[in-house]
């Protein structure tokens, strides 16, 4: 097992609307952080993925935040989203006007998720390809990138290799597993895979089974990945990806981020340059231009291959089918629960969370809700201007106490 600190690529983070940090001033921010690369290798470490084949040695990027106590007890693990990575906090220190990471509003000294009181561990997931082993890491086999030969992997694989982490760092017992949209995912996941590890789990704007409007969507988007004739069955050189075919998947993706009111809000059906209507197809309204944007953007930070593995792994999860029914799934959860999603989310509805509860409920389980007001879409959990943050912090404070939520 090798171990060492790695230089991270800066890349726009999903929203475009968190603060750049002034010279000098942290503002509020963990400050200055470091990725880290561990790889496991060995006999003791091959990943046998659930749909079949394994993988070793494996590589996994993370950030830490905040100190581990001496009796190791105090870590909270945070699982980031489709498109995201480890840098959830703090700033990596290269410019200036460096924007930090995608969960600063949560995550350091006197925040709901507070570095002086947790450890905060984000590992960036199986699969990715910001620097845990995936798609676009060096098969050792064949020393050229996987593309299309790496293996598919599910949420639950996800999961194993964060336990991996998990034990690498000497850690038996996490305080709580938060995480938003598919990272809410994997903190459900976690509550199943191993109950006796997790006091808390907090999953946010998420679902226990992609819904069929879900999957419909992620695969339009792989569609138009697959038919952008730069595609080449996935063995596109890295610096000709398939980026008109990757920018639509985006575009596709971002409006499900949002709501029809925030994007009202943001754009109504104001012309781009003030120029009115073109009678053409060129992008004459400010939304078209911000879809545009954010697909251009998306192709600079990101894989196409990378994309379809990952939007199929959220279309296989599914706890009901995996365990014969959602009650079974849940049955052996020895964890305090905090389920939230948002009023204008749709493409997790908040009825998808509340089943969720329902079952929790049912089980006797320890679980608290709350379906927050916010005009903002699925986006919110990523965004400042409602309760979410008061949320956790009321509960990882309950779960200290050792009450229930």
């Amino acid at each position: 097992m090798t171990h060492k600190q790695a230089s991270p690529t800066l890349h726009p983070d999903r929203t475009g609307n968190t603060v750049p940090i002034p010279a000098g001033d942290t503002g509020g921010s963990v400050g200055k952080v470091e990725l880290q690369i561990v790889t496991f290798d060995g006999s003791d470490h091959v990943l046998h993925l659930e749909g079949g084949g394994s993988l070793s040695p494996l590589t996994v990027a993370y950030e830490t935040y905040g100190k581990l106590s001496a009796s190791r007890d105090n870590a909270i693990l945070v699982c980031h989203a489709l498109s995201g990575d480890a840098h959830a906090a703090g700033y990596y220190g290269h410019s200036t006007d460096e924007k930090p990471g995608w969960w600063d509003i949560l995550i350091g000294p006197g925040k709901p998720l507070d570095t002086d009181r947790y450890f905060v561990i984000c590992p960036n997931f199986l699969g990715s390809c910001y620097g845990t082993t995936g798609p676009t890491s060096i098969d050792t086999g064949t020393g050229q990138p996987y593309g299309l030969s790496f293996p598919f992997f599910t949420i639950r694989d996800m999961v194993e290799v964060q336990r991996w982490l998990i034990d690498h760092l000497g850690i038996k017992t996490l305080t709580a597993v938060i995480g938003g949209s598919m990272g809410g995912m994997q903190a459900l996941q976690w509550a199943i895979s191993y109950p006796e590890r997790v006091r808390g789990v907090i999953p946010i704007a998420t679902t226990s089974r992609m819904s069929a409007q879900g999957i419909a969507l992620n695969e339009v988007g792989r569609q138009a990945i697959l038919s952008d004739p730069k595609w080449l069955e996935g063995r596109y050189p890295k610096g000709d990806p398939p980026g008109r075919g990757l920018a639509i998947a985006r575009m596709i993706g971002h409006i499900t981020y949002l709501s029809e009111e925030s994007m009202h809000q943001k754009f109504a059906r104001r012309y781009a340059n003030g120029n009115g209507r073109s009678f053409s197809f060129s992008k004459d309204f400010q939304v078209e231009s911000y879809l545009h944007h954010q697909g251009d953007k998306f192709v600079r930070r990101f894989d196409a291959n990378t994309y379809l593995y990952i939007s199929r792994a959220m279309d296989y999860f599914d706890l009901e089918t995996d365990h014969g029914s959602l009650e079974a799934a849940f049955s052996q959860c020895l964890s305090s629960f905090l389920v939230l999603s948002f009023t204008s989310d749709w493409l997790f509805p908040a009825h998808q969370s509340a089943e969720i509860v329902r079952v929790l409920r049912k089980l006797d389980k320890e679980v608290s809700y709350c379906n927050i007001e916010s005009d903002q879409g699925h986006d919110a959990f990523l965004l400042p201007g409602h309760r979410m943050g008061d949320l956790v912090s009321g509960f990882l404070e309950r779960l200290k106490e050792g009450g229930a939520p």
